[in-house]
């Protein structure tokens, strides 16, 4: 893991860091960072050896996408959709597909979340049909991150013919019938491209199908969820670390000259930095422990999937928060570096599922009631 750590260092030293302002104020896809890590093979990081990937696991993705977040939450949210996307595709995917997503020759993404049913991601009401020699798609997809980036959709419709939730498909985004709306232009994580997509009449082949008719819902919950839940914690916590080390900063090169002190000789400051650690510092030990959880497929890994995000979101809000209050009027100017993360930590709260349907769910759980039902 070493290895893919040093290289991803060196992408965020030479190209991500750099770009991360650029990327935030004019809301552009952080293009060189992916080519970047393309180049580095980090595409593949999940990919099986057998077929040309780097065959790492959840946790090594999980420590990329958290060292990107400290720079960039966009190229950060980017990679965490991409990895997502490969864990289904690998396990369900073809072969040919696989090996190219091993080589780096496609950016995937997700497309689940649809404006009729907002956040419940896992009741798709877009439809898949079967005519004489293909399978037709419509749907109106509210955000897909990497929109008009992505070259592979992993897309949810209303089954074909079984019963359940949902049904996986793989969807090429340059094929007829899909159709891309706008840019991207919210508050944060402004060169995510998360953008809306519509599928009109959209033929693919019955193949395209990923994992069984009806059985979306038993993939998302096993598949997606997990690597969700545990590179969107690493996304937010990235996010603490970088606002914390910049907040150090501030506080140490900025002087009374008067008073012939800093800001971090005032104990208030001091604590509201103490606060700042101590929650960075819970949230990763939550985190760590749920993809020890994972890896080790014990009973709580679950709770813990859905504990991670609910505390790493919550938690940058409040880190940021501080930040933000203890570097006062300085930390609205951007060069500080406290306002992008501030704004992009705002995400992490109100991304499906949300840090209140995520509540609710751990509520279930520990009262020993169905989660998703």
């Amino acid at each position: 893991m070493t290895n893919f750590l040093q290289a991803t260092e060196k992408i965020i030293t030479d190209t991500v860091a750099e770009n991360a302002a650029e990327t935030d104020k004019s809301g552009i896809f952080p293009q060189p960072a992916i080519d970047a890590m393309r180049e580095a093979g980090l595409l593949g990081l999940i990919s099986a050896p057998s077929i040309g990937g780097l065959g790492q696991d959840i946790r090594a993705g999980a420590m990329i996408v958290e060292k990107l977040a400290q720079e960039c939450a966009s190229t950060a949210m980017i990679v965490c959709m991409h990895y997502c996307a490969c864990a289904v595709i690998e396990k369900y995917g073809p072969l040919e597909v696989r090996k190219q997503l091993a080589q780096g020759k496609h950016l995937a993404t997700l497309a689940f979340s649809e404006s009729s049913s907002r956040s419940h991601f896992w009741s798709p009401t877009g439809t898949a049909t079967r005519d004489a020699n293909s399978i037709r798609l419509n749907a109106k997809k509210s955000w897909v991150t990497s929109a008009s980036h992505a070259t592979l959709y992993v897309w949810t419709s209303k089954p074909v013919a079984a019963t359940g939730a949902s049904t996986l498909w793989l969807v090429p985004r340059s094929i007829d019938g899909i159709s891309i709306q706008g840019n991207f232009d919210g508050i944060g994580l402004r060169g995510n491209d998360s953008i809306p997509v519509t599928a009109t009449d959209v033929s693919i082949p019955e193949h395209a199908m990923l994992g069984e008719d009806g059985a979306g819902l038993t993939i998302i919950l096993e598949t997606v969820l997990p690597v969700f839940s545990a590179l969107s914690a690493a996304t937010g916590i990235g996010l603490m670390e970088g606002a914390t080390a910049a907040t150090c900063k501030h506080v140490m090169d900025t002087r009374h000259d008067h008073l012939n002190t800093a800001l971090c000789d005032l104990p208030t400051i001091r604590a509201y930095l103490a606060r700042m650690r101590i929650m960075t510092d819970q949230s990763r030990c939550l985190w760590l422990d749920t993809l020890q959880a994972l890896v080790e497929d014990r009973s709580d890994a679950m709770l813990r999937v859905l504990e991670c995000k609910a505390s790493s979101g919550e938690s940058a809000t409040q880190v940021l928060d501080l930040a933000m209050r203890i570097c006062g009027g300085a930390a609205f100017r951007r060069e500080v570096g406290v306002e992008r993360r501030f704004r992009d930590a705002r995400a992490g709260t109100v991304m499906a599922p949300t840090t209140d349907q995520l509540y609710d769910f751990i509520g279930k759980a520990i009262c020993r009631m169905p989660v998703f039902e």
